[in-house]
């Protein structure tokens, strides 16, 4: 009999996982471990049937179908592994999004592709290709040494263009050491130099403390970004959630000296930005947040200001209010089953980037993909770090060969 229930206990939660992947919740308290759970089965279905597959055979070994509720869990087995033959179809229209995208935008795919292994085993393997240096201190701020972690190709080289990413964690945690793990690999493997960096966090951070600490990480890049191999005249900025946030506000605010504090003449211009999953709004102007995202987080937290007295300030820190013509080029990505990171507002930042931007705008969209779908190997992050790297490549060319033109003869 305790095999039996086992099963059914096995069977209704594979049967919630499904329901949950699809639908995630979006209240206040199943928010994040909703988004967390649906993240695990979207991404890896494949997986997680055949872990369901063996310790239901394992079950029945046990003689779980000798009692009818044995026959219900597998019932309900059955059904959510249909739900997540689903979710795999869904995820398999990732190469064709991606490749729309680059197509759209006349940018062929470049370098090595990700190994067909690694979307099996998920977990982000550097191997001995890439070289990571843990910790580089590149600012001392109020008591802190804020440090970052440079990914580069183990074969020594110069002059090889460089990308700056900002981890995410709602302005409020996270490290440099846990994030955008496949991107930076990926990026390192196929000859970039990636630096990712620190910041400080809220509620001891105020923005724009954040955005002023990605300022200085970039004019350390420059200052010192050819000592790791790097070409400091080529810096691409990217990052998830917050991290994307950030990112994008770094592109629209280039050489800003509001955001340089003793570092005002400092060069913080940027060649290309590639947001992930990214905030746009910090007014929840679209509805499409949690009903506290605000109070809770934006105004006691980060910004530290009630929006109805001081809407300049959440203004000043949306991305979709700081558009302007003379902005570098874009690659937006997206899921279009997040819940932190509504799709809404991507699409509505994406809009009036077209509208103004006088530079190239990419954006892709993930069927099916959560909040964090990079954070391990999958075939959506697969494709869409082959994606970033295909948009950087492209970038990385124009810019050289604008600069030869450039040149006198």
């Amino acid at each position: 009999m305790v095999a039996a229930i086992l099963l059914l206990l096995l069977g209704v939660w594979s049967a919630m996982a499904t329901i949950n992947a699809v639908r995630p919740f979006r209240q206040k308290v199943l928010l994040f471990p909703s988004m967390f759970w649906s993240w695990l089965v979207i991404g890896l279905p494949l997986q997680n049937v055949v872990i369901q597959v063996a310790m239901t055979g394992l079950l029945v070994l046990w003689g779980a179908l000798e009692h009818t509720v044995g026959w219900i869990g597998l019932a309900l087995l059955a059904i959510s592994w249909c739900g997540h033959a689903y979710l795999y179809g869904t995820s398999r229209k990732s190469k064709g999004v991606v490749d729309a995208a680059l197509a759209d935008a006349g940018i062929p795919r470049s370098g090595v592709p990700v190994a067909w292994w690694q979307t099996l085993v998920a977990v982000p393997i550097r191997g001995r290709a890439v070289e990571r240096i843990a910790s580089v201190p590149f600012r001392r701020i109020a008591g802190k040494t804020l440090g970052l972690d440079v990914y580069r190709p183990s074969m020594p080289g110069e002059h090889r263009p460089a990308l700056l990413y900002l981890h995410g964690g709602a302005w409020t945690v996270g490290s440099s050491r846990e994030q955008g793990l496949p991107l930076l690999q990926h990026m390192a493997r196929n000859g970039w130099v990636c630096f990712s960096a620190n910041y400080r966090l809220s509620p001891g951070a105020t923005f724009p403390d954040h955005l002023i600490d990605v300022k200085a990480a970039l004019a350390w890049i420059r200052e010192h970004g050819s000592e790791y191999g790097a070409d400091p005249s080529f810096v691409a900025v990217s990052g998830g959630s917050a991290g994307g946030h950030l990112a994008a506000l770094a592109g629209l605010t280039e050489n800003d000296p509001r955001y340089q504090s003793g570092f005002e003449t400092a060069d913080t211009s940027i060649q290309s930005v590639v947001p992930i999953y990214g905030v746009y709004d910090t007014t929840n102007r679209f509805g499409a947040q949690s009903a506290e995202y605000v109070t809770m987080l934006m105004e006691p937290l980060v910004i530290k200001a009630f929006l109805d007295e001081e809407p300049e300030k959440f203004a000043e820190a949306s991305p979709i209010d700081r558009v302007h013509p003379e902005v570098p080029p874009f690659l937006v990505i997206q899921g279009d089953n997040d819940t932190l990171a509504p799709v809404i507002e991507a699409r509505a930042f994406v809009t009036e980037l077209r509208r103004q931007s006088t530079s190239p705008v990419v954006y892709i969209e993930f069927p099916g993909a959560q909040h964090i779908f990079d954070l391990f190997y999958s075939y959506q992050s697969a494709h869409m770090v082959e994606g970033v790297l295909a948009f950087l490549n492209d970038a990385h060319s124009r810019f050289a060969e604008s600069n030869t033109t450039d040149q006198p003869g």
